[in-house]
């Protein structure tokens, strides 16, 4: 990764901050040497447009204005002041034509897209609009009409189709890049070139000012070279995420079929990723199966028919100035028919709440490879369909589950090609992204300390309040849904002090445990601290079930939290399973007796 060199400046958000706060470095300086990069990165084919030196003058001005009003530090209230950013070119920027790597489909926007805005107004300065395969159809990025040169082997495609802006990032051009990802197009040329790609789960960042591949599925990425550059960007774009890193329990690695096929270094770098992993995390193998039927639907199924709706016209009306692959794929979406939409929703829903649930259930995240083999250009010339398919292979099925993910480069990892460090990618459904920001932290040994958020004021809507569960609001069981549909995150993982018994309660589904108080013969049992806003809570309490309530609920170390209680005579019937130690150990059938009935009242928690 090009980042430093006699006349280049190290472009990675901590070390900007750095050369900022020491007076090594202005906005106006880096900008200026940016922009003077920029011609060759056009002739290259990396980038498409570039602001022009007067209009960038005048965002510099207007950023350093701004600064004079931040106070001593300008990075608390602008956390991208004075960084420099790329923007892929279907992604609207206000002043800079959108082509959707298409010449001839340029339009000139009148505002930048909100994601694109939500940068700017952190003291982010767009300076240039990326390259990429047109129309975002494609996992090679050669399917323009200028590829961009892979940034770390010009033998080897640049992924795609956010090409150019991994290739920005990967070569130290700027700071960040904005790109989209449906198929992958945000994982795939950060794997291929070495970068942190990062995107939310669909429909957390706005897609508004985005040309559309498939309005379901979209999500907006960004690129970074340095794990604090993806997640500070990541955390303005998703400002309502659940950040803050919590240690997963259970890490999730494919098994040996699941990566059948890929390249010697990549399956000996998922090695190293598993005994990289704290000796407390199960490492548990994951059947694939399901996670590739699954992305199998996304192009070999009806959601290639969205594309079709978004540009399908134009390129009819256009063929000569499409890339052919481009055209033939898109085109062929209208031989889909709406009982085909029906069908292929149906076996999607049949396996994301069948093995797919279970699968969640047994794992907390999922590491996989980013790409099964770093592709050629000269093989993608041989054989430009197939290619392009296999390189999605660990990626098509993301946006189909709803998952976060985060494409990690790991230089120390075995490496399958010398130039390219092992690129694995991070998943996990909405509401655990924390515990993918703990697991970036221990794989590339780069803490991130610029995540951490202010306190909120007595009144303010941010105001949030922990609430402790043991049971069926855990992550994986049945109601964890109910804390994630009310932005609540997970902050730790922990357990009671040693006064609790633990029961089985003899109520319907789903099965709930709860906690009883007693001054001796309990034991810690095992539990989760949530943060929901307060705002919400008085909807959570009106789905608790009787004999359960809110109370208060007593942690190892010594603090009290909320949590649900049992009403008085709400043990009757109940099973101890105290000797299980938790309710995942209970279910799994592990640990400890099989419990027996008691006849106690107290209070308890789920």
């Amino acid at each position: 990764m090009s980042t430093s060199g006699p006349n280049r400046r190290d472009l990675r958000l901590g070390s900007l901050r750095t050369s900022y706060r020491e007076g090594s470095a202005d906005p106006r300086t880096v900008i200026g040497e940016v922009l003077a990069r920029c011609d060759g990165a056009l002739a290259d084919g990396t980038l498409l447009s570039v602001i022009d030196r007067a209009a960038a003058e005048a965002e510099v001005g207007a950023l350093l204005r701004r600064r004079g009003d931040a106070g001593s530090d300008p990075f608390a209230a602008l956390p991208l002041y004075g960084v420099p950013v790329v923007v892929k070119d279907n992604v609207d920027v206000a002043g800079l034509p959108t082509t959707a790597g298409c010449e001839a489909y340029a339009y000139r926007p009148e505002r930048s897209a909100p994601a694109v805005q939500r940068l700017e107004e952190a003291g982010a300065i767009v300076v240039a609009k990326a390259n990429m395969d047109q129309f975002a159809t494609g996992l090679v990025g050669v399917r323009s009409e200028t590829p961009p040169p892979n940034a770390l082997d010009p033998a080897l495609v640049p992924g795609g189709s956010s090409s150019g802006s991994a290739v920005a990032v990967a070569r130290g051009l700027v700071t960040l890049a904005v790109g989209t990802d449906t198929a992958g197009s945000g994982r795939v040329p950060a794997a291929m070139n070495g970068v942190f790609g990062w995107k939310a789960p669909p429909g957390r960042v706005s897609n508004d000012g985005v040309v559309p591949a498939s309005w379901t599925l979209d999500c907006v990425s960004v690129f970074a070279a340095d794990l604090a550059g993806a997640l500070v960007a990541g955390r303005l774009l998703d400002p309502a995420g659940p950040w803050r890193p919590v240690s997963p329990g259970r890490v999730g690695v494919l098994d040996q079929v699941g990566l059948g096929g890929c390249a010697p270094g990549v399956v000996d770098g998922m090695r190293w990723v598993a005994d990289r992993l704290d000796p407390t995390v199960a490492v548990v193998a994951v059947d694939s199966g399901a996670l590739f039927a699954v992305g199998d639907l996304l192009y070999e199924g009806p959601w290639l028919a969205e594309r079709t709706a978004a540009v399908g016209d134009f390129i009819a009306a256009h063929r000569r100035d499409v890339n052919p692959v481009v055209a033939d794929i898109i085109l062929a979406g209208d031989r889909w028919s709406a009982v085909d939409v029906y069908r292929s929703e149906r076996t999607r829903r049949r396996l994301v709440r069948g093995p797919l649930e279970e699968l969640w259930r047994r794992v907390d995240v999922l590491v996989v490879p980013t790409v099964p083999w770093l592709a050629t250009l000269e093989e993608v010339a041989a054989d430009p369909v197939d290619v392009n398919r296999h390189l999605g292979r660990f990626t098509n099925f993301a946006n189909l589950l709803g998952l976060a993910a985060i494409a990690v480069p790991v230089p120390s990892a075995p490496r399958s090609h010398p130039a390219v460090p092992l690129g694995v990618t991070l998943l996990a459904p909405a509401g655990r992204e924390g515990m993918l920001v703990a697991l970036a932290e221990l794989l590339t040994g780069e803490p991130d300390g610029a995540l951490d958020q202010p306190a909120p004021t007595p009144g303010d809507v941010r105001a949030r309040v922990e609430l402790v569960v043991a049971g069926a609001h855990m992550t994986g069981f049945p109601l964890e849904r109910q804390l994630l549909e009310r932005d609540a995150v997970l902050v730790r993982r922990t357990s009671t002090d040693v006064h609790y018994r633990f029961h089985h309660l003899a109520a319907r589904p789903p099965d709930r445990p709860a906690l009883e108080r007693v001054e001796s013969g309990g034991r810690a049992i095992e539990v989760e601290v949530w943060s929901i806003p307060l705002a919400r809570l008085g909807e959570l309490m009106t789905l608790v079930a009787p004999p359960l309530a809110i109370g208060s609920v007593r942690l190892a170390d010594g603090e009290e939290r909320l949590g649900f209680v049992c009403e008085s005579g709400g043990l009757a019937g109940a099973v101890d399973i105290t000797g299980h130690g938790g309710w995942r150990s209970y279910t799994s059938g592990t640990d400890g007796d099989r419990g027996h009935p008691v006849a106690t009242t107290g209070e308890g928690s789920t």
